[in-house]
């Protein structure tokens, strides 16, 4: 990347401007994470409810002691063997941490990404950037700068364009504020991942757990009503109309008959799947269809986060949703 670009997204991170930048997981809208009235505006373009919190990004993993009171074992050999990464750690937070990036909770959710523009501007920067994903909430998530572009427009200031994102889904999310660590939300570092490296069953989150980023029911939606379909239930359901107006992602090619449907052909590994889903969900979204049909994918653990994301944007869809 052009230093005068850098230093341009730096000035303007100085200034409470908001700058969307690339992670490896998807594009993300940052703001000083030290500045509650520039974190402000994060929740302004996005839309975004006061009390959800926000991902603070870092440079490094020896930045933690400024933004975590306290970093227990566990988190520090989560840290060690997935930083940096997608990975976030949910941890006490440290004193002056602004409610803004919180949502008034007394934990702060903490990661380091694994992306050469992300730690570019962040080393450069030298703070904490809060960064949740750069679309309007609840909707589906840019793992382009295109896609940050068409969907928020003149709200940020700069879009600092890193090619589309490899791995595609957001980061996985693990409590580590309590006693046993908890997975709050599925993502590429899986479950068994974590409980390897660190010899203990993970916990599955609880009435007491924070609340984070990406766990509601409804999130990652298309404005087009989406159905999640085995592969008959796909085949009876357009049927009758020739897939006209369906706009399909399924694993297998369409059969001969289905001449007018917009039909995608997902990826057979879960992580090429991953990679290209909100892409595809954008491109379903944006055809003029009046349905998308998502054949569901396999029950297998590699799928966990790939299904977690198509339930929630299932229950999301829609212009009156979330």
């Amino acid at each position: 990347m052009a230093d005068a670009l850098l230093t341009r997204a730096v000035e303007l991170l100085q200034a409470g401007r908001l700058v969307a930048f690339p992670t490896e997981t998807v594009y993300g809208l940052g703001a000083d994470a030290a500045n509650p009235v520039a974190v402000g505006r994060i929740f302004q373009a996005k839309g975004r409810p006061p009390r959800h919190p926000v991902i603070v990004h870092l440079g490094s993993a020896a930045q933690l002691p400024q933004w975590a009171q306290r970093i227990p074992p566990a988190a520090r050999q989560l840290a060690e063997a997935f930083w940096p990464g997608p990975l976030t750690l949910i941890l006490p937070r440290a004193p002056g941490v602004p409610d803004a990036v919180t949502g008034g909770q007394e934990t702060v959710g903490l990661r380091v990404p694994a992306h050469p523009v992300a730690l570019a501007l962040l080393q450069t920067f030298g703070g904490g950037i809060a960064a949740p994903s750069a679309n309007r909430f609840g909707r589906i998530s840019p793992t382009t700068a295109d896609a940050v572009r068409a969907e928020l427009g003149d709200a940020v200031d700069l879009v600092l364009d890193g090619g589309p994102c490899s791995v595609g889904i957001e980061s996985t999310i693990v409590d580590c504020s309590g006693e046993i660590p908890a997975l709050l939300r599925p993502g590429h570092i899986r479950q068994e991942q974590l409980e390897e490296r660190l010899g203990i069953p993970i916990a599955s989150p609880s009435g007491s757990s924070p609340r984070a980023s990406g766990t509601l029911a409804t999130h990652y939606a298309p404005l087009t009503p989406l159905l999640l379909v085995d592969r008959n239930t796909l085949l009876q359901r357009i049927k009758f109309t020739a897939g006209r107006d369906c706009g399909i992602l399924a694993f297998a090619p369409p059969p001969p008959e289905f001449t007018e449907a917009l039909w995608i052909i997902a990826p057979d590994a879960p992580a090429d799947y991953a990679r290209q889903l909100y892409g595809n969900l954008r491109r379903l979204d944006g055809s003029g269809c009046r349905l998308i049909l998502v054949e569901i994918p396999p029950s297998a653990p590699p799928w966990t986060a790939v299904a977690d994301r198509l339930a929630r944007a299932a229950a999301g869809t829609g212009p009156e949703a979330p």
